[in-house]
């Protein structure tokens, strides 16, 4: 059936009508600020004492706009005698953020939470070149960042918070243990002193009592 001439400009002006009849809603930005999701990627946060310079963030962006320089220092032993071991420096952590893509793919490999999203987006920069966050800078967004929200009370308990209890149970068991042992010793060293102490009252007197026998004889 072939459309009636004109049903597509009649369709344009209800739509027009309709939306001429409601109330315009306009948020008042920069003197409003906008309400965000919780889960708003702005921009990116760096935890630098979590960094272990594993580069797992830098090898796996799919933009290649992080920058990780880094060297080796050498740790003394903790233990005399023990071996000498080497650790990795962080010297440079830097994004570019006229590269990224806000994959957020960085932030999920990372295995020792180092990098978090914040919502804060109003870093606009006149020159590209002030678009590349050091980290100093990317440490200061690290105050940006939401808590994470509430855990769910039907959720699991986390893995890391169960082995935890667990150790903190199995020494106090140990301690609990160790107490009572410690505590039977002493009461059974206690119990031998005690029938020492007897002993020898018993055998004074009957020296005491001999004595006089001898002297008769």
């Amino acid at each position: 059936m072939a459309p009636i001439p004109g049903s597509g400009l009649a369709k344009g002006l209800a739509v027009t009508l309709r939306t001429m009849t409601r109330k315009t809603v306009t948020e008042q930005y920069p003197d409003a600020q906008p309400e965000l999701p919780p889960r708003t990627r702005g921009v990116i946060g760096l935890f630098e004492e979590n960094c272990t310079v594993c580069m797992l963030c830098a090898r796996e962006c799919p933009d290649w706009c992080i920058y990780i320089d880094s060297h080796k220092e050498t740790v003394p032993p903790a233990a005399p005698g023990g071996r000498e071991r080497s650790r990795n420096v962080l010297d440079r952590f830097a994004i570019d953020f006229s590269l990224c893509m806000y994959c957020g793919i960085c932030i999920e490999v990372c295995p020792f939470d180092a990098l978090f999203w914040s919502p804060e987006f109003e870093y606009a920069e006149t020159d590209i070149r002030e678009l590349t966050h050091e980290r100093d800078k990317l440490r200061e967004w690290m105050w940006t960042v939401p808590a994470p929200p509430a855990l769910d009370p039907g959720a699991e308990e986390p893995k890391e918070l169960v082995a935890a209890r667990k150790t903190a149970e199995k020494l106090a068991a140990t301690q609990q243990a160790e107490q009572a042992e410690q505590a039977e010793q002493a009461g059974r060293a206690g119990q031998s002193g005690q029938a020492e102490q007897a002993g020898s009252g018993e055998r004074a007197p009957q020296a005491e009592q001999t004595q006089p026998g001898e002297g008769n004889a």
